[in-house]
């Protein structure tokens, strides 16, 4: 699939228009395609080949010009004019949080920086701060942000590896020769990060296999192949790590390269305090050698005395005292979401129309779906003011009254400003099914005045569930400091819920996903989706829900529209 070069075509043409210093809006559009085609399930070469792709949102006749171009051309006659005069720092000093075009073009007239190692070295000889307008607070800042970029660059959002995972784990599958293949290590675990990619593969002919994988259309070089293991690196510069395994010998292998190393430990421990011992083989007797389990996972669980754990538990975090005592957690699965808490629409910053949305989830098999839209107060989104959200509800009573009994709720996505306020008045906001809140700005302030407002905002009697509590995006900026404590013990004390957001954001983060359980606060589920592929999200929030040991009966998304009207 080309999706991720298409969106990284797109993405580059408006970082090129952005430092040029054309439209913003004319900017906006493109990042808007390049996510839409990012988050395509479908080859985007595919729907070019069929002359489909000015059917996708936020893609019209230039945009899909310009993509067909591509991929015939397998470059852009376009993107390599606009950057003609553009020096080829700005780009990567755009990556930089707080370093918009304008600064980018300083930095690089004016410093003579050509490189982020570069503006490393500005930073810390305190060049920066000797240019007019940016001062000493903003040079420490872009030093952190450079800091936060070299941790988390060699790691790949959770979204993004599971796509490419399930790609090539379904294309496998396919070939003849194969029994089984999965995904494992810290993807199958569902960490918020993935390294390397880990497949695992059963299978009878392991150099034909090899050879298979070696001439994926996706390798751009061949690391390591050998009849057991096969590394690669794709064109986004991802290392793929293939074992290939005997299908005697999967459920052990399964097991071990799932991991958590720390998992892995405690199971080795367990296995000779039982007079066995256990690697990625099978399960074996100290005492003669027998080997006791391999095929299943079960199996191998069973031979050290404990159920099977599901993947998203093993990090040696209370998992296996938990399975010894029989006290592992029922985890919340995907097919017993009911809707999602969280979509956007055309009617603020989304691409799909109300009526697409609801189709979209009506698809899925969904009883609901809260439709939230984000408020006045964010401009950049055009959003909800009091005259769009009563023509909103009236498309939605509408539209309700023809796919009933499935269940539009009316909700917004307030904005929680600075100093605390809501958008809307307050009689305003109990006419809405479901209110909720977030944070988008103000993130530099003091801890103590972030937490304030969120607890100003949960104090609101119209308020239900803050969304994206730390304000994060993964990859790509950092939460912000708040007191969890007290805004976990506000939510419990006042019945509000918190989300698990399963965009780029995965906010709340797995561990203070269970901390917030641990203080009995509800959990919300929302994909956070701003066209119908964005509904994907909800598979990323549950796996969230997973790791942090949530049960059905700990999510709002396991409620009934009655229930939710009810409470409303």
């Amino acid at each position: 699939m080309r999706n991720a070069d298409v969106a990284r075509l797109l993405e580059d043409i408006a970082a090129a228009l952005e430092v040029r210093g054309d439209s913003p809006f004319r900017c906006r559009a493109y990042l808007e395609a390049a996510r839409t085609v990012r988050n395509l399930s479908v080859d985007v070469a595919e729907l070019a080949r069929q002359h489909q792709l000015e059917t996708l949102p936020g893609i019209g006749p230039s945009i899909a010009d310009k993509i067909a171009t591509y991929l015939v051309q397998d470059s852009s006659p376009y993107l390599e004019q606009l950057v003609r005069d553009i020096p080829p720092a700005a780009f990567d000093l755009l990556r930089i949080p707080g370093i918009g075009p304008k600064r980018a073009q300083r930095l690089v007239q004016e410093l003579r920086v050509t490189s982020l190692a570069d503006l490393a070295q500005a930073a810390r000889e305190h060049r920066i701060q000797s240019l007019a307008g940016l001062g000493e607070r903003t040079e420490r800042d872009i030093l952190t942000e450079l800091e936060r970029l070299e941790r988390r660059g060699h790691r790949v959002p959770l979204p993004a590896a599971w796509r490419l995972g399930d790609e090539l784990a379904a294309l496998m599958r396919d070939w003849p020769g194969v029994e089984q293949a999965e995904a494992a290590g810290s993807l199958r675990r569902r960490c918020e990060t993935v390294g390397d990619l880990d497949l695992l593969v059963a299978t009878r002919s392991p150099e034909r296999i090899a050879q298979a994988i070696a001439q994926l259309d996706l390798v751009r070089e061949v690391l390591v192949r050998g009849p057991a293991k096969v590394s690669f690196l794709t064109r986004d510069d991802w290392q793929v790590d293939v074992r290939l395994v005997t299908p005697e010998a999967w459920g052990a292998a399964l097991v071990y390269f799932t991991g958590s190393k720390a998992h892995n430990i405690a199971l080795r421990e367990r296995a000779i305090r039982r007079g066995c011992k256990v690697n990625e083989y099978g399960v074996f007797r100290l005492a003669d050698g027998r080997k006791i389990a391999s095929r299943s996972e079960a199996g191998v669980y069973e031979a050290l005395g404990l159920p099977w754990i599901p993947p998203e538990l093993r990090e040696d975090s209370g998992e296996i005292e938990a399975a010894e005592r029989g006290h592992l957690p029922r985890l919340i699965s995907l097919d017993e979401v009911r809707g999602d808490c969280h979509v956007h629409t055309t009617a603020s910053d989304g691409r799909n129309s109300l009526e697409e949305m609801v189709a979209a989830a009506i698809a899925r098999g969904y009883d609901f779906l809260l439709v939230n839209d984000h408020s006045q107060g964010l401009r950049v989104t055009r959003g909800l003011t009091p005259e769009k959200a009563r023509e909103q509800w009236r498309a939605i009573e509408a539209l309700n009254r023809r796919v009933a009994p499935f269940r539009i709720l009316k909700g917004v996505e307030l904005e929680v400003h600075p100093d605390g306020r809501l958008d809307f008045t307050p009689e305003l906001r109990r006419e809405f099914d479901c209110v909720t809140a977030s944070v988008h700005s103000g993130f530099k302030q003091p801890s103590w005045q972030l937490t304030e407002r969120m607890l100003k905002a949960l104090q609101d009697p119209a308020v239900r569930i803050l969304n994206h509590p730390s304000g994060r995006v993964v990859g790509k900026r950092d939460g912000y400091e708040f007191d969890q404590a007290r805004v976990f013990a506000e939510a419990r004390r006042l019945g509000k819920a918190l989300e698990l957001n399963g965009s780029d954001r995965m906010d709340l983060s797995d561990l203070a996903a269970r901390a917030a359980l641990a203080r009995g606060v509800t959990l919300s589920l929302g994909s956070d989706a701003h066209s119908v592929e964005g509904l994907d999200g909800m598979r990323v929030a549950v796996a969230i829900a997973r790791r942090a040991w949530a049960g059905p009966g700990q999510v709002l998304n396991t409620r009934t529209p009655a229930m939710w009207l009810a409470r409303a």
